[in-house]
C-alpha cells in the first residue's frame, strides 16, 4: 500500500488508530483457525463515516478490506490477505439504546456479547444466541457468521433476532434495513441477505436486535450415560416426546476426559457421554419439563444424573461446556473444528458415522456440540507440522462433510464457509447455486472489495 493511501487513511481516522508494523499487524493475521493472513495496514475506524470513505478509497486505489471483529471466528473468515487492509471495528462499542417497550437494542458492532446480555438481563429483558466465546466475539462478527449457539435450539440462531441494520455498501454508500419493527416485508430482505454474508456484501456499523423477557426459572441437569449411543438417542427421544429444553448439549468420553485434566470439576472420567440440558420459563413449568426431561434420560439408559441446586452448581455445570475448545487441544496442538448439522432424527446415525470415520483414519475425533438442533462440533486433534497426520485430517474433513449431506444435513450449521469450507460449497449449493451467489456478490461489490476469497472465488 503506498505512502499516499496510507496518509489518506490516517485523515479519516487518526494516525493513532492506523498500525503499520510487523508486531502491530500480526495481531490480526488470525482467527480460531490455523490460516494465517498478514494484512498491509490495520484499521481501526470510529464510526460508519469513516468506514465508508476508507471504503470508497478502496475502490478508487483498488485494495481488499477484510473486515473483523474479534477473531475468534472458526472458518478463516477474517483471515486477511497480503497487501489487504484488516478493518477492526472494536472500536465501535456502545450500546446505544435498550427498550423495554420496543423488546428492542441498538449496538455498535464492537459490543462483546457477553456484555450485551448482562446489561439486558439487567433490565429484565433477554438476548438468547450464545455462542460459546460469548465473553470475547461480538455482535457485529455474530451478525456476519449469523452465529448460533447452545440456547438455539429452543430459541433460535442470531438471524432471528436481527431487526435491521446500517451498513456500509462494497462502494462506500451508508444504507438502513429492516428497523425497529418485529414484522417488516418492504422489498427484499436485504437484512436477511447481509445477515451471514460474512463480511462480503457489506461492513455492519449499527444493529437493532430483538429481545425477549427473561426467563423467570432456570433449572440445569447432567445426564451420564456409558454409551455416546444413547445419549444421541436421548435427544431424539425428547424431540419426539414435544420436549423443548433452552439447551441440550453433548460431550463424548474424549471430551469429558479432557475437560476434567483441565479443569477438575468432577466430571465423570469413565462416562461414554454426558448431557447437558437446560430448561427455562415459569416456575411450574420448568418443574414439569425437568420431570419429562428425567424420564427421558433414565429411558435411554442414563446411568446417573445430577440436577444443580443452585446458581454456583449450575455455572459449573456450564462452565466445563465452555472450556471444551480449549479443553482439548491438550491431545494435540492443532484442533480442526467443523460443525457439520444434521436432522435432529439423524444424530444418533451421525454420532456412529464420525466414530467409524475417527477409528478408519486413526484420529482423535472428539465429539460435542449442540446436540438439540443437529449442530454437532466434530473436531479432529492433529499436529500441523505432521503432513502425513494432515493428508488423513483432510481426508477424514472430506468424510465428515458428505456424512452430513447424505443424512439430509450440510456443511456448516453456525461457523460458516469463509476459507475452509469454500472447497466444499459445490457439494451442497451446486454450481447453479454458487453462480446466483456470484451474480449477488458481483452486483453489490463489481470492484471485490469486501473480503475477497472467502466462500467462493469471484
Amino acid at each position: 500500500m503506498d505512502k499516499d493511501t496510507v496518509k489518506k487513511i490516517k485523515s479519516v481516522v487518526g494516525s493513532e488508530y492506523v498500525l503499520e508494523s510487523p508486531e502491530e499487524r500480526i495481531c490480526y493475521s488470525y482467527d480460531g483457525t490455523a490460516r494465517r493472513g498478514i494484512p498491509a495496514l490495520v484499521v481501526l475506524p470510529g464510526n460508519a463515516r469513516e468506514v465508508a470513505e476508507i471504503v470508497r478509497l478502496a475502490n478508487e486505489k483498488g485494495f481488499p478490506i477484510f473486515p473483523r471483529g474479534a477473531g475468534t471466528g472458526l472458518s478463516g473468515g477474517s483471515v486477511p490477505a497480503e497487501q489487504g487492509l484488516a478493518m477492526v471495528l472494536s472500536r465501535m462499542n456502545r450500546i446505544l439504546e435498550i427498550s423495554r417497550d420496543d423488546l428492542l437494542a441498538v449496538v455498535e458492532p464492537g459490543v462483546v456479547t457477553g456484555r450485551l446480555h448482562r446489561a439486558v438481563e439487567k433490565e429484565g429483558l433477554f438476548y438468547p444466541p450464545d455462542p460459546s466465546s460469548l465473553q470475547t466475539c461480538t455482535i457485529g462478527g455474530n451478525v456476519a457468521e449469523n452465529a448460533g449457539g447452545p440456547r438455539a435450539f429452543k430459541y433460535g440462531v442470531t438471524r432471528d433476532y436481527v431487526l435491521g441494520l446500517e451498513v456500509v455498501t462494497p462502494t462506500g454508500e451508508i444504507i438502513n434495513t429492516g428497523g425497529r419493527t418485529v414484522k417488516n416485508v418492504t422489498g427484499y430482505d436485504l437484512t436477511g441477505l447481509l445477515t451471514g454474508s460474512e463480511g462480503t456484501l457489506g461492513i455492519i456499523t449499527r444493529i437493532t436486535l430483538r429481545l425477549v423477557p427473561k426467563p423467570r426459572a432456570v433449572q440445569t441437569a447432567l445426564a451420564v450415560y456409558n454409551r455416546v449411543e444413547d445419549a444421541a438417542s436421548t435427544v431424539t427421544a425428547m424431540i419426539r416426546r414435544g420436549i423443548i429444553p433452552a439447551t441440550l448439549e453433548l460431550m463424548d468420553r474424549i471430551t469429558i476426559r479432557c475437560v476434567e485434566n483441565y479443569l477438575r470439576l468432577g466430571l465423570p472420567m469413565d462416562a461414554g457421554a454426558i448431557l447437558l440440558i437446560e430448561v427455562d420459563g415459569l416456575p411450574a413449568q420448568v418443574a414439569e419439563e425437568m420431570k419429562l426431561v428425567e424420564d427421558a434420560c433414565r429411558q435411554n439408559s442414563c446411568r446417573a444424573l445430577q440436577t444443580a441446586t443452585d446458581a454456583a452448581e449450575r455455572e459449573r455445570l456450564w462452565k466445563a461446556r465452555r472450556a471444551v475448545s480449549t479443553a482439548i487441544v491438550q491431545i494435540k496442538p492443532t484442533k480442526i473444528s467443523e460443525d457439520a448439522t444434521v436432522p435432529r432424527s439423524k444424530i444418533p446415525e451421525m454420532v456412529e458415522r464420525l466414530k467409524s470415520i475417527g477409528e478408519k483414519y486413526g484420529l482423535h475425533l472428539p465429539v460435542f456440540g449442540h446436540a438439540g438442533d443437529g449442530n454437532l462440533h466434530p473436531n479432529i486433534l492433529v499436529d500441523k507440522r505432521d503432513p502425513v497426520e494432515m493428508e488423513k485430517a483432510e481426508k477424514a474433513v472430506q468424510e465428515i462433510f458428505r456424512a452430513a449431506l447424505d443424512l439430509g444435513g450440510t456443511l456448516s450449521g453456525e461457523h460458516g464457509v469463509g476459507l475452509l469450507k469454500k472447497p466444499y460449497l459445490e457439494w451442497e449449493a451446486g454450481a447453479g447455486g454458487i453462480e446466483y451467489m456470484k451474480a449477488i456478490k458481483k452486483a453489490v461489490d463489481p470492484r471485490n472489495v469486501l473480503n475477497p476469497g472467502k466462500i467462493f472465488q469471484v
